[in-house]
């Protein structure tokens, strides 16, 4: 059955969203294009100055605008209830405005052949489209996180700054790719190079209890925001360490 959002959330954002199963991959959908679906916590009295998506006990979502609000993409017929309600947001208001990092280089490689097993570091390292880092666990199908058909499960990259200000190492991080001199998040929806290797940003890698019960407390909370970024391969070829990292196409102010 597929996901009642999609047709609503792509009328809001002007271009249609794949019918899929389940919030999480619709999330996953939304987040390479810089978004995500906040619900609210009382649909049925929510007001809002600007569009807003309500699903009703029927499971239809539909458009609402205004304070208060009414419906401007469908009807509610008498009677119907909402039952949930969800505000389209952007992830940092200040994304597109990022412009003067937008180049830099891998500083490290990282694959762990098992689920929780040990990492190591590589100096070079054959990336495979549709799979990621060759010998990586999430290239065979496993990893903590693995699941068919998901978004950004090729490879992790994270920046080394944030690394040192959480105060952990490249391998004790578990990301793929660390970089030095780009600001990861402004290739979140855009392809990008790694050297001759192509790949998509998907999302935010954000850090997660696992990773700090595999590190040590308070690594999640110093990496809120500067957890790096998922991305697929969609050209597959050799990473080194020194490879070049940018958008493929130019990022303007």
């Amino acid at each position: 059955m597929s996901n009642p959002l999609s047709a609503a959330v792509g009328a809001l954002l002007g271009t249609p969203a794949p019918a899929l199963d389940g919030y999480d991959r619709l999330e996953e959908w939304l987040a390479a294009r810089g978004v995500g679906l906040v619900e609210v916590a009382e649909p049925q009295e929510f007001s809002w100055p600007g569009h807003w998506i309500a699903v009703t006990e029927t499971g239809r979502a539909v458009v609402m605008f205004g304070a208060p609000s009414a419906a401007v993409s469908g009807d509610l017929t008498d009677g119907e209830t909402i039952r949930r309600g969800f505000v389209l947001a952007q992830h940092d208001l200040n994304l597109d405005r990022r412009t003067d990092r937008v180049r830099g280089v891998v500083s490290s490689i990282v694959i762990a052949g098992e689920t929780a097993g040990p990492a190591r570091d590589v100096q070079t390292c054959r990336a495979i489209v549709g799979r990621g880092l060759e010998g990586d666990r999430y290239s065979t199908g496993g990893g903590t996180f693995a699941a068919p058909g998901r978004l950004g499960q090729d490879l992790t990259l994270i920046d080394e700054v944030a690394l040192e200000a959480a105060g952990i190492g490249a391998v004790d991080a578990r990301r793929n790719i660390v970089t030095h001199g780009i600001d990861l998040d402004i290739l979140v929806g855009r392809r990008f190079r790694i050297g001759g290797v192509v790949c998509m940003g998907e999302r935010r890698a954000e850090p997660c209890a696992h990773l700090q019960r595999m590190t040590r407390p308070g690594v999640l909370r110093a990496l809120v925001h500067r957890g790096g970024i998922h991305a697929d391969v969609v050209a597959g070829g050799e990473i080194a360490i020194g490879d070049v990292v940018e958008p493929v196409e130019p990022v303007s102010a």
